[in-house]
């Protein structure tokens, strides 16, 4: 079959690209390249990914805007599978140039399914949301503040469902923008008969992830503590979040691809048994690489939550998906890659 990513050359992207590809599958990785431009940085393993996937020659790599969208159709020809990873995924770049975040997350996000439902046959869609779809809602649920984490009480104890509600909050930006694909993608699915699953990720890590203090924390703080950067905490570092090794993330793509479901939406993450806070990412550093990162505290982003957790009922029960990868295995894993590669740091 014919699979298209978008974003082929980011993190998840062309995670999911290799995954195809390694099981023989035609690809086409479809990316403009500009996360670095999107996120203020000058980053030089930009095109690490890029380069990465040339060694399968099954794999087309295509340079190109989701925003053009007469070159995105043309490249989406023949599309059995068009998987959209391609976004802005930065909460901070959201508050600091909304328009390019709405271009980018909202309009793309549009053109992909109006050139979808245009296809003979149409393809199947497999659509990054996020958790912040919920927004601030999430810091309603009262929390409990231990020594290092806070944790959720009550009926949310195991994590938040699909159900839990998404209006009359702050979501930012970004959050809106994601929000407004994740219900385009549920009202195409509905009207026009696509196959479309949604999945509301937490927080997504693995190797060849490029983390920086704006997304991607869990890497970021590895990639930081092995090159002896300084590490910020905006808030306590005792707000929780669920990790998900994004291995265990591509497989549960397939499920859905191969499930015959017409459409889903999914929380996906670590799940309550492999949720982490911050001050304890730090202590697991300092136990794998030998000395504690050095870091400082600086006040709470714009809506921040305490504690995000998945809750993995549906998805585990519609798709027979759980988790792999423990996260302490998971983090040893990356841990090691950023080791091997520092030089692209």
């Amino acid at each position: 079959m014919k699979v298209i990513v978008t974003g082929g050359a980011g993190f998840v992207g062309s995670h999911a690209v290799e995954y195809y590809a390694s099981r023989g599958n035609d690809v086409l990785a479809f990316d403009n390249l500009s996360r670095g431009k999107l996120l203020g940085h000058s980053i030089k393993s930009l095109y690490y990914n890029w380069e990465y996937l040339k060694k399968y020659k099954n794999i087309k790599l295509v340079k190109g805007d989701i925003c053009d969208f007469n070159r995105f159709k043309r490249a989406c020809q023949g599309a059995n599978v068009i998987i959209h990873t391609a976004a802005q995924t930065a909460v901070t770049s959201s508050i600091a140039s909304p328009r390019i975040d709405f271009e980018n997350n909202t309009i793309g996000t549009f053109n992909i399914l109006e050139i979808s439902r245009s296809l003979k046959p149409k393809p199947v869609i497999i659509f990054c949301s996020t958790n912040k779809v919920y927004g601030s809602n999430v810091n309603r649920i009262s929390v409990r503040e231990g020594i290092k984490r806070y944790s959720f009480t009550g009926k949310y104890r195991r994590g938040i469902n699909e159900k839990f509600p998404i209006d009359l909050c702050e979501h930012t930006p970004y959050g809106s923008s994601k929000l407004s694909g994740d219900i385009y993608m549920q009202d195409y699915a509905n009207l026009y008969g696509l196959r479309i699953g949604v999945f509301r990720m937490s927080c997504i890590y693995g190797p060849r992830q490029f983390g920086l203090e704006e997304q991607g924390w869990v890497a970021w703080f590895i990639i930081a503590a092995i090159l002896k950067k300084p590490i910020t905490i905006y808030g306590d570092g005792k707000q929780v979040r669920d990790i998900l090794y994004v291995t265990d993330l591509v497989e549960a793509y397939e499920l859905f691809r191969k499930s015959g479901l017409k459409h889903g939406v999914y929380n996906i993450g670590g799940g309550f048994k492999n949720t982490l806070s911050l001050l304890e990412l730090l202590d697991i550093l300092a136990k794998h690489i030998g000395k504690r990162p050095a870091y400082r505290f600086k006040k709470w982003r714009p809506s921040d939550q305490k504690v995000y957790i998945s809750d993995l009922s549906r998805v585990k029960k519609e798709l027979k998906w759980q988790p792999r990868t423990d996260y302490r295995e998971g983090i040893f894993r990356l841990i090691s890659w950023v080791k091997k590669n520092r030089n692209l740091f």
